[in-house]
């Protein structure tokens, strides 16, 4: 339902934006670059991956087996969709269905269903990985929809800062799910991501968004500290001209220190228009004296879509299967090269899978795998990701965890 990139992308405004970027800002291609181990490994958490539907939730997808592929690839942590309307659909206990109550526990008076993330958050923790939850999407009771959009944006900050403060006294270190958890290790949730592409009209349809966004960041950076002072507030990811949104943002007072992590989704044509953008990002937090933050690319992507959807219309960055493959083997090794100039703390890979159809979204397209058959079948993409992962984490293989390095 709320697939990051390809929903995201299903907006006309975004595709026309980015169909200027790769010629307005001169990129051009590169040398690809090698998996060569370099001098120092990554530091733990570097590598990370987009997990949304149909990976995950999904009830026929055996979601175990394919966080054991995600370790064995080198993946270390995941970003997924904490989907508020599906975790309180319910204003009030009276609403909700009399079979259904004993699914629910009570925070703060609200219906409260933790089952799908309670699993996920089980299985990653078994896993070794860590989570980064992309928190959205208001439930009906608190919900305003706008047309163009697809998400339902918090009619008041409020409510969206309760259900945060609740995930984290859930899931972060002390959580209540961890009292009960009976395995090891034991890998809490330490930053929460607020929202996602509010400069979409398909994520935030109430344009412009900075003021509205800014109250609910602010909202929810108070609630997530209260409940976990050492947590890291990450800001919704932006793409397109990412550095002049984050610059609308800084012009709000006290804004700078409602988040501890910026992350943006450096879309382009080319691996060296991805450095471009980030470029670009650490020069406007260096002039806002955010010098010492760090940043997150938690989406990088070229679907291979080209030839295969009308939905290419609009951009210049679709490809195929093959330059898919080249694109990431190029850029890989150059987020490794300048991740200690950018402050870059990780990359995030959007996604582990894609439901390909003829003439759909593009994105659909954007996954290391397919399905066929029923089953995971793996794209060129998947083979360079998994060599340059391993060896930017200076690793011959991985053990049964993320943290396990085999060299």
């Amino acid at each position: 339902m709320h697939k990051l990139a390809s929903v995201s992308r299903s907006s006309l405004t975004a595709f026309a934006v980015a169909a200027g970027l790769g010629s307005a800002l001169g990129f051009s291609a590169v040398a690809a670059g090698s998996a060569t181990t370099p001098s120092t490994p990554v530091p733990q958490g570097f590598v990370g991956m987009v997990v949304d539907e149909p990976t995950w939730p999904d009830p026929f997808v055996d979601i175990a087996k394919q966080l054991d592929v995600m370790v064995a690839s080198g993946v270390q942590t995941i970003r997924v969709v904490f989907d508020w309307s599906r975790i309180q659909p319910y204003r009030s206990w009276s609403q909700v269905p009399a079979d259904a109550k004993s699914e629910f526990v009570d925070i703060g008076g609200i219906p409260t269903n933790f089952s799908s993330l309670d699993q996920l958050v089980g299985l990653t923790s078994q896993h070794g990985m860590t989570v980064l939850p992309v928190i959205l999407n208001a439930p009906r009771w608190d919900g305003q929809t706008y047309k163009g959009g697809i998400l339902a944006i918090p009619r008041s900050p409020a409510p969206y800062a309760a259900f945060a403060k609740a995930l984290v006294r859930r899931y972060g270190p002390g959580g209540s799910f961890w009292a009960s958890y009976p395995y090891s290790p034991r890998v809490p949730i330490r930053m929460w991501q607020i929202w996602n592409e509010p400069n979409i009209t398909a994520f935030w349809p109430q344009q412009p968004y900075y003021a509205r966004y800014v109250a609910l960041l602010r909202a929810a950076h108070a609630a997530i500290k209260s409940a976990d002072p050492t947590a890291k507030v990450v800001l919704a990811g932006m793409p397109n001209y990412s550095w002049f949104e984050l610059e609308r943002i800084y012009k709000f007072k006290g804004a700078r220190s409602l988040f501890d992590v910026v992350s943006l989704h450096p879309y382009t044509q080319t691996p060296q228009g991805v450095i471009t953008i980030l470029n670009y990002v650490r020069t406007v937090m260096n002039q806002a004296g955010d010098s010492a933050k760090p940043i997150l690319a938690d989406e990088i992507s070229w679907p291979s879509s080209l030839g295969k959807t009308s939905h290419n219309t609009g951009y210049d960055f679709a490809t195929t299967e093959a330059g898919q493959a080249r694109n990431l083997g190029k850029l890989l090794p150059m987020l490794v090269r300048d991740r200690v100039r950018l402050g870059l703390a990780g990359f995030y890979y959007y996604d582990w899978m894609g439901l390909e159809r003829p003439n759909y979204l593009a994105f659909d397209f954007a996954g290391l795998f397919r399905v066929s058959g029923g089953e995971f079948v793996a794209k060129p993409a998947y083979s360079v990701f998994r060599s340059d992962a391993l060896a930017m984490e200076g690793c011959r293989a991985k053990g049964p965890l993320a943290t396990d390095c085999q060299k």
